[in-house]
C-alpha cells in the first residue's frame, strides 16, 4: 500500500479538534492547543507524520498570538477638540424712535417748499426735525392744504402743525400753542408803480390771498371795505400764477415768503411793496407757533423745552442763516 495519512490523523480531524474558527482568524482557546500537543507526543504515528508536526507546531503560533493581541489595552480616542468660542453676538439694532407727524403746506417758500426730487425742506421743517432731535422723535411729514389744518389737526391726521401757523386769539379758541419759534411781519404786494397813499388807492384792485390765513383776515377786514375785490387760495403759490397772468394784481403776503416766492424771481419784476408794515396782533397774531390739540400739556411742554434748547445751543440760529440774513425770530 501507499503510505498515507495515519488514521489517528485522520480521526484527530473527525472528531472536531480543530475548531472552525481558526480559518476565520479567530484565537484558539489555550486547552485546544494543549490537548493537541498531549496527542502528537503520545501517539509514535503522529509524532512520524510531517504534516501533523506542522499542523501542531502553526496552531501553537497562532494560538500564541491571539493571546498576545487579546493581552492588549484598547487605547482610547484622542478627545475631540475643542469647539471654536462663538463669535459675539451683533448689538441689536436701536429701538425705532416714535413718530411724530407734523403737518405742513409745502407752497410756503422759503419756510415750507419741496427739493425738486419731492422732499420737504425749508426753515419750518429744519426746525420740526430740530425740536423732534430734542424731544426723541421722528418726524413724519403730511402734506395738507392750509385751509383744512386746524380741522386736521382736530381729526387726528396729525399730532402737531409745523408750517407757518400764526398764534392769534381766535384759533387759541380751539387750539394750543407753543411758544413762538419766529415772528414777521405781512405786507401787501401790487405793481410798483401803483400809486398809494392809503388802503383806498386800492380800491377797484384785485388781491389774492392765502384762505385761512392771518393775511385774508386782515384784507377782509380792512382792504375789502376799501373797495379792494378780494378772492382766497387753497395755495400761495397758486396766487403768484395768476399774479403773472395777469388775473390778479396783487397780494398780501408775509413779507418774507413773498419776497422769497414771488418778488425775487423774475415774475416778480416790476412788483412791491406799498403801504405799512403789518402786525397789528388784532390779525397777525403775536408770531409763528407749534400748533397742537388742546389738552395735550406733556407735548407742549416738551415742545416748549426744545425750542429753548435750540435758541440756547447755536441751532436755531445755524438754520435761520441757511434761509435769512437778518433775525427772523423778531420781536
Amino acid at each position: 500500500m501507499r503510505r498515507g495519512r495515519p488514521q489517528g490523523a485522520t480521526a484527530l480531524l473527525s472528531l472536531g479538534e480543530i475548531p472552525p474558527t481558526v480559518a476565520l482568524g479567530r484565537a484558539i482557546p489555550e486547552p485546544t492547543i494543549h490537548r493537541l500537543n498531549n496527542r502528537w507526543r503520545g501517539d509514535p504515528a503522529l509524532e512520524r507524520d510531517p504534516f501533523m508536526k506542522h499542523l501542531i507546531l502553526s496552531l501553537s503560533l497562532i494560538g500564541a498570538v491571539a493571546l498576545t493581541a487579546c493581552g492588549k489595552k484598547e487605547e482610547a480616542a484622542p478627545a475631540a477638540a475643542p469647539a471654536p468660542a462663538a463669535a459675539p453676538a451683533a448689538a441689536p439694532a436701536p429701538a425705532p424712535l416714535p413718530e411724530l407727524k407734523v403737518a405742513i403746506d409745502p407752497t410756503y417758500q422759503p419756510f415750507t417748499f419741496k427739493t425738486p426730487d419731492g422732499k420737504p425742506t425749508g426753515f419750518d421743517v429744519d426746525i420740526a426735525d430740530a425740536l423732534c432731535k430734542e424731544i426723541k422723535r421722528q418726524c413724519v411729514y403730511v402734506e395738507q392744504v392750509w385751509d383744512g389744518m386746524i380741522p386736521g389737526l382736530q381729526a387726528k391726521k396729525y399730532d402737531v402743525i409745523i408750517s407757518s401757523m400764526s398764534i392769534t386769539d381766535e384759533r387759541m379758541q380751539v387750539v394750543d400753542f407753543t411758544d413762538k419759534y419766529y415772528n414777521t411781519p405781512s405786507r401787501i404786494v401790487v405793481k410798483a408803480d401803483t400809486p398809494f397813499t392809503d388802503l383806498k388807492s386800492l380800491k377797484g384792485k384785485k388781491l389774492g390771498v392765502l384762505k385761512g390765513s392771518t393775511q385774508e383776515k386782515y384784507a377782509m377786514g380792512e382792504l375789502k371795505p376799501a373797495g379792494a375785490t378780494i378772492v382766497p387760495y387753497e395755495a400761495q403759490d397758486q396766487v403768484y400764477l395768476d399774479i403773472k397772468s395777469g388775473r390778479l394784481d396783487g397780494t398780501v403776503a408775509d413779507q418774507v415768503e413773498v419776497n422769497g416766492g414771488f418778488l425775487s424771481k423774475p415774475e416778480g419784476a416790476g412788483y412791491g411793496f406799498v403801504g405799512p408794515v403789518l402786525k397789528d396782533p388784532k390779525y397777525f397774531g403775536y408770531g409763528a407757533g407749534v400748533a397742537l390739540r388742546k389738552g395735550e400739556t406733556a407735548l407742549k411742554d416738551e415742545l416748549n423745552a426744545a425750542i429753548k434748547a435750540i435758541r440756547a445751543n447755536g441751532t436755531y440760529d445755524t438754520i435761520a442763516k441757511k434761509y435769512f440774513n437778518f433775525d427772523v425770530y423778531g420781536e
